[in-house]
């Protein structure tokens, strides 16, 4: 069996990764914090459509949460190693700087970048052992030219992609990429307070884009096909930046 773990992977953009992912054969491990009747939609269709699925809960943002239930499902199942990581997980909290409390800050980092580091650490062990291993960090447009408002998220997602590039030079020789992916507009409940007709005139496909629009170029970028394509970002935002 294949395994994948897709964070953030009850809805939205997480769920059509999953979906595609165990159409691929993978067995994914969905993860989600508190909306388990999310994550039983995405467990359901998955089933649906003859894959095999499970969930994970743990807070990304909780170092000590994640070592408790990822690292015990690890040790527990050393004979099923996890071949695909998708760091999708992420929050927004928007503010001008100047207003910005500090909760705001550092939850959206804990969140967004903090969570690299710890759930990519547990995962990379196995995938180093055994020469194989594709991590795909979903990020965004705000990461790459910043947004007004978007401080701290534009902050989190810069980090990530900063840590993309070097930790691809680390092991790459192991078997192992990783890359990004970035997403501009996406219709998902993070955009649901954006007014699509305000933004279709700076958009040269002058659309939001779709959720399975984004897996899909997750999914390439998991596959076998992509074995030389590491340190990289694939912009997911209908021409909007590149």
């Amino acid at each position: 069996m294949k395994y994948a773990l897709v964070t953030g992977g009850s809805r939205g953009i997480g769920r059509a990764i999953s979906i595609k992912l165990a159409s691929q054969g993978y067995t994914v491990l969905v993860n989600y914090q508190r909306n388990e009747a999310e994550a039983d939609k995405t467990i359901s269709t998955i089933l649906e459509n003859g894959g095999v699925a499970e969930k994970l809960q743990f807070d990304v943002s909780d170092k000590n949460d994640i070592q408790q239930k990822l690292g015990s499902w690890i040790e527990a199942n050393k004979d099923k190693p996890v071949e695909v990581l998708v760091n999708n997980a992420g929050i927004r909290k928007d503010n001008l700087m100047v207003m910005m409390p500090e909760e705001e800050w550092r939850s959206v980092l804990q969140t967004n970048l903090d969570s690299f580091y710890y759930v990519t650490k547990l995962v990379l062990q196995g995938m180093l052992l055994k020469r194989y291993g594709r991590i795909v960090n979903v990020v965004s447009l705000s990461g790459i030219k910043g947004l007004p408002g978007q401080t701290n998220y534009s902050a989190s997602k810069a980090g990530v992609i900063g840590a993309t590039k070097a930790l691809a030079q680390e092991i790459g020789r192991r078997g192992v990429t990783v890359n990004c992916v970035a997403p501009g507009f996406i219709k998902t409940e993070m955009t649901e307070g954006i007014e699509e007709s305000q933004f279709r005139n700076i958009i040269p496909m002058q659309r939001f884009g779709e959720a399975d629009e984004v897996a899909e170029a997750v999914l390439f970028l998991a596959s076998k096909g992509a074995s030389y394509i590491t340190g990289e970002v694939i912009n997911v935002n209908g021409g909007l930046h590149t």
